[in-house]
């Protein structure tokens, strides 16, 4: 039987996995008839609502830029309750937020984009009902002041209600909520057409990359391959591709050892420490050791292999991650970024390894 050690930081590691799934990954709580209504979701009702100090205020522009984005990602949109609709956005913007938050922590309530409980400023929460279920999915857009009032102030604006939601709407032009939602519902097709079209940005392309991967989309693999093309998608997708199956294992090992760019040398090196990781699969831990011992290895690649091989604690790594730190260490370069960033990465996982083959 394992040391008391040992149990309770493998109960920490478990409990730091489950807080830090993605919220498509966890929410079993959906039945079988549910889930097959997420599949079906064509047509989204979009209730829009807008408060002020003033009180109620017009929401028509909040609904408009909804729809609107939401059309981008081929749903139908629909603003009266009574038309046939088969989910209901809700989003409530207001000048002074009512806390309606997640959970303390875990899932969306550890998420940038989540329901902070001390904001107290502008801010448009986002759920949504599934019929007459409302789901924990919930996305919080906020402005860059709390006060509205001085922020109005400043900008020479009359009303501070007004500036408030106006400020909110252009948030919510450029928040991806609908592709969050796409994901929310396993809509890969939709993300995939995004992500093949001409007319995407690139900034969105990411977006979406990082997703598929998220939501480790095997499906999408020859779409995530046909992104290496681009020299500004490699990198995300290469991550994303960590994220996925072991079918993307021979591509990454041989971009890894490969590609002219470092950058992308270094992505792929990340992407192979992710499926080792998650897959608990060691066959990645050969090639990202010969990538450590080639004197031709740049730091920053050497960087993410070492990463990446204390994510898949094996006995095999623990003599060259020691020979690697004893030469590091001999090096006298305080001011050094990047050597800074390649001893923790080789220290961190001396310490995965070590630990890890003492309890094994």
């Amino acid at each position: 039987m394992p040391p008391p050690f040992a149990i309770i930081a493998l109960m920490l590691i478990a409990s730091f996995l489950l807080a830090t799934q993605p919220a498509w990954a966890y929410r079993e709580y959906f039945t079988p008839e549910q889930k097959d209504q997420l599949e079906k979701i064509k047509t989204v009702l979009v209730e829009a609502i807008a408060l002020t100090d003033k009180g109620q205020a017009d929401a028509g522009s909040v609904a408009e830029s909804a729809s609107r984005r939401l059309a981008e990602v081929g749903y139908a949109v629909v603003l009266d309750q009574a038309q046939p609709h088969d989910v209901a956005l809700r989003i409530k913007c207001e000048q002074r937020k009512t806390w309606e938050g997640t959970t303390a922590a875990g899932g969306d309530a550890d998420l940038p984009d989540a329901p902070s409980r001390l904001w107290k400023g502008p801010a448009c929460q986002l759920t949504y009902l599934l019929g007459s279920m409302k789901i924990k999915w919930q996305k919080e857009v906020r402005t860059e002041f709390e006060d509205a009032v001085a922020a109005a102030q400043a900008a020479q604006a009359a009303d501070p209600g007004a500036y408030a939601l106006l400020k909110l709407r252009e948030a919510l032009d450029t928040y991806e909520f609908p592709l969050l939602l796409a994901a929310e519902w396993g809509h890969l097709e939709r993300l995939i057409a995004l992500l093949d079209s001409a007319d995407t940005s690139q900034a969105r392309k990411i977006k979406i990359i990082s997703l598929l991967g998220e939501m480790q989309a095997d499906e999408a693999l020859p779409n995530l391959k046909a992104a290496l093309k681009d020299r500004d998608l490699a990198k995300q997708a290469l991550v994303a591709m960590g994220d996925l199956g072991k079918e993307s294992i021979p591509l990454l090992i041989e971009i890894m050892t490969t590609a002219p760019q470092l950058e992308v040398q270094a992505a792929a090196a990340k992407g192979l420490g992710q499926i080792g990781g998650i897959a608990g699969d060691a066959s990645v831990v050969p090639p990202l050791l010969a990538k450590l011992q080639d004197p031709k290895t740049d730091w920053i690649v050497l960087t993410e292999v070492a990463w990446a091989l204390g994510k898949i604690p094996d006995k095999r790594s623990i003599q060259p991650l020691y020979d690697l730190d004893k030469k590091l260490q001999a090096i006298r370069d305080p001011d050094n970024a990047v050597l800074k960033k390649l001893k923790e990465a080789v220290f961190w996982s001396i310490k995965q390894c070590d630990t890890w083959d003492q309890y094994s």
